[in-house]
C-alpha cells in the first residue's frame, strides 16, 4: 500500500499561524521533508513534535527524489514543508509533486494542509482588486529584467510578486522608470506577520521614498494596481 504525501503550509513569520490540522499532519508523518532542517526543527520544537526529517530543496537532484519515491512506494506518510509558507509556490515542492503524480498516479494520495501564504496575506490588506490577480514570483537578477517588468506594468490586473532586501529599491526603480502613469499605486510589505511588520502605500515613488527611511532589512512583497 501506498503512502501519503501532505502538502503542509508553515507560518511565515508569526508561529501563531501555524494551523490545527497542519500540527495533526505533521505528528502523523512517519518522515518531514524541509528546505532547512535547522529551521523547520524550530517549527516542530515549538509544537513539540518529534519526527524524523530530510532535506528537500531546489538543488536536490533525482538521486534525493528516487528516494522520496521509494520511501512512499513502502507505504510512509511523508510531509512536505517549506521554510516559510505554502510549498510549492515560488518553491521546488511542484516538481516533487509532479514526480509523484508521473510515478504514482492516483494510487498515492497528495493532501494539502494550506495556511500561511505571503502573497495572500499582502493581497488581502492591499486593498486592491482581487478578484483576478497576477502572481509574479521573484523578478529576475539579471536577464530579462525589463521585460518581466514591462509585462508587470502592460497587465490589468492586481499582481503580487517577491523581492529581497538586496533589490527592493533598485527593482521599484526600475518600475518607476518605466511606468507612464505615476498616480498607479503599490503596496509593499515588509516582514509580514513579524515583530517588524511595515507596509508602505502610495505612487511608487511614494513607496520608495518611505522604505528609504527605514533599515533594508527582512524579506518583501510588493502588490501592484493593475493598469487602467
Amino acid at each position: 500500500m501506498s503512502g501519503i504525501l501532505y502538502i503542509a503550509a508553515t507560518p511565515i513569520g508569526n508561529l501563531d499561524d501555524m494551523t490545527l490540522r497542519a500540527v495533526e499532519a505533521l505528528k502523523s508523518a512517519d518522515l518531514i521533508l524541509c528546505e532547512d532542517t535547522r529551521v523547520t526543527k524550530v517549527l516542530l520544537d515549538n509544537y513539540e513534535i518529534a519526527k524524523p526529517l530530510l532535506s528537500y530543496h531546489q538543488h536536490s537532484d533525482a538521486e534525493k527524489t528516487g528516494e522520496i519515491l521509494k520511501l512512499l512506494k513502502e507505504g510512509k506518510n511523508l510531509a512536505l514543508v517549506s521554510d516559510a509558507g505554502t510549498p510549492g509556490i515560488s518553491d521546488p515542492g511542484n516538481r516533487l509533486v509532479e514526480a509523484v503524480v508521473e510515478e504514482f498516479g492516483d494510487s498515492v494520495k497528495i493532501i494539502p494542509v494550506p495556511g500561511a501564504n505571503a502573497a495572500i496575506a499582502a493581497l488581502s490588506v492591499s486593498g486592491f482588486a482581487t478578484d483576478k490577480f497576477m502572481f509574479a514570483g521573484f523578478p529576475p537578477a539579471k536577464n530579462k529584467r525589463k521585460k518581466y517588468f514591462e509585462d508587470l506594468l502592460a497587465n490589468e490586473f492586481t499582481a503580487v510578486f517577491y523581492e529581497s532586501n538586496f533589490r527592493i529599491l533598485k527593482t521599484l526603480s526600475e518600475i518607476d522608470e518605466l511606468n507612464p502613469d505615476k498616480t498607479r499605486r503599490l503596496v509593499v510589505c515588509r516582514e509580514l506577520t513579524k515583530t517588524f511588520e511595515t507596509i508602505y502605500r502610495g505612487t511608487i515613488a511614494e513607496v520608495i521614498a518611505k522604505i528609504k527611511k527605514d533599515p533594508l532589512k527582512g524579506e518583501f512583497v510588493a502588490v501592484l494596481e493593475g493598469g487602467r
